[in-house]
């Protein structure tokens, strides 16, 4: 598909992102640094209709009644794009590209996202089928995270992802890829992401991957995990471990299930094992900052295991930030004995050195 002015940017590898502030003003994110392009469109027509045009092929509408709407091209590039009125001056739209250089976690550690004993200790733990949330704020790296790990999944497993816009790339054969409905005009038909991650488990899955979960959803995940349904992977926005637990309470209780949060605190501890959260710092590098336990309740509260704490030890003259993901645990998982027998961890996944 010709995407016209657009095309240039989306075959530049050096381009991470591109965000469209009207025909005349598109921006780039190249190497961390967003600046401004020398792309341009003739008028806001001509945008408008090349935008339409990835949305009809995707199977979506966008424009007349749909001011805002999210969709993928077939490389996974996610595109979100909304409209004037919302829009004050006129059309926005944002692209962030699905990395084509990075195919699994061999790259994301030749990049320094992760250190290669933080790497091998989360392959363990995606063997060993625990449940994780993948933390941190947008266009991080989250999903690319995921994907990287799933890559050891197990052969024979059904897979079932579950998405606003299906962008998740899964080396997977027997693989399902869900994807939610908007409402039609006339308010009908709409199809959310707890309709779907009901109906996936009626599809025996052996894995349930939510592409984001950012609402009442989460208790239908927790659920999920809750019913035998272990291996489960989901992305949340957040800015740090402790800040996840607090977003979980709060979309459970969007739900609005009549629960006091003492009894929230112990669906979230007795289901999700693992949370790793990827930051991008200030030199524009994305790294994985923490790998944390989620152990228990202590006075009421939901207690947290830091097991792989990123160390910031300098910024060099260049500006950029010098530091390394290393162990840095009080005390050893509580998977950790199970993981042993299976031949999975040993203590040395934990050494300083």
């Amino acid at each position: 598909m010709d995407l016209g002015s657009l095309q240039k940017l989306l075959d530049d590898p050096a381009v991470s992102e591109i965000m469209i502030n009207g025909p005349q003003k598109i921006f780039v994110e190249r190497g961390g640094k967003k600046v401004l392009s020398d792309v341009t469109f003739s008028s806001e027509e001509e945008l408008l209709g090349v935008l339409k045009k990835v949305y009809e092929k995707s199977g979506k509408r966008l424009g007349d009644d749909i001011l805002y709407s999210d969709t993928c091209l077939d490389d996974g590039t996610r595109i979100n794009v909304i409209l004037f009125p919302l829009s004050r001056f006129g059309i926005s739209a944002t692209l962030r590209k699905f990395s084509k250089a990075i195919t699994g976690l061999e790259d994301l550690i030749k990049l320094g996202t992760l250190s290669q004993k933080a790497a091998d200790f989360l392959i363990a733990c995606t063997k060993g089928r625990i449940n994780i949330l993948f933390s941190g704020g947008t266009g991080v790296g989250k999903t690319t995270l995921l994907q990287g790990l799933s890559h050891y999944f197990g052969t024979g497993e059904r897979v079932i992802t579950i998405e606003d816009a299906a962008e998740l790339k899964i080396p997977q054969e027997n693989l399902v890829s869900l994807e939610t409905k908007s409402a039609d005009r006339d308010g009908k038909g709409e199809v959310t992401l707890r309709d779907l991650i009901r109906n996936a488990l009626r599809m025996t899955p052996d894995r349930i991957i939510m592409g984001e979960v950012r609402g009442p959803e989460a208790i239908d995940m927790i659920q999920a995990m809750a019913t035998g349904h272990s291996g489960t992977l989901g992305v949340v926005h957040g800015n740090s471990p402790k800040d996840v637990i607090a977003r979980l309470e709060t979309m459970i209780m969007m739900a609005g299930l009549d629960l006091p949060l003492s009894e929230i605190r112990k669906m979230i501890v007795s289901t999700i094992n693992l949370i790793v959260h990827v930051e991008r710092l200030q030199d524009g590098n994305r790294k994985v900052t923490y790998i944390t336990e989620i152990r228990g309740i202590e006075q009421e509260e939901v207690f947290l295991n830091d097991l792989f704490v990123f160390d910031k030890l300098k910024i060099d003259e260049n500006g950029h930030v010098i530091g390394e993901l290393k162990p840095c645990i009080r005390y050893f998982p509580t998977f950790f004995p199970k993981f042993q027998k299976m031949g999975l961890l040993s203590e040395k996944a934990f050494e300083t050195k």
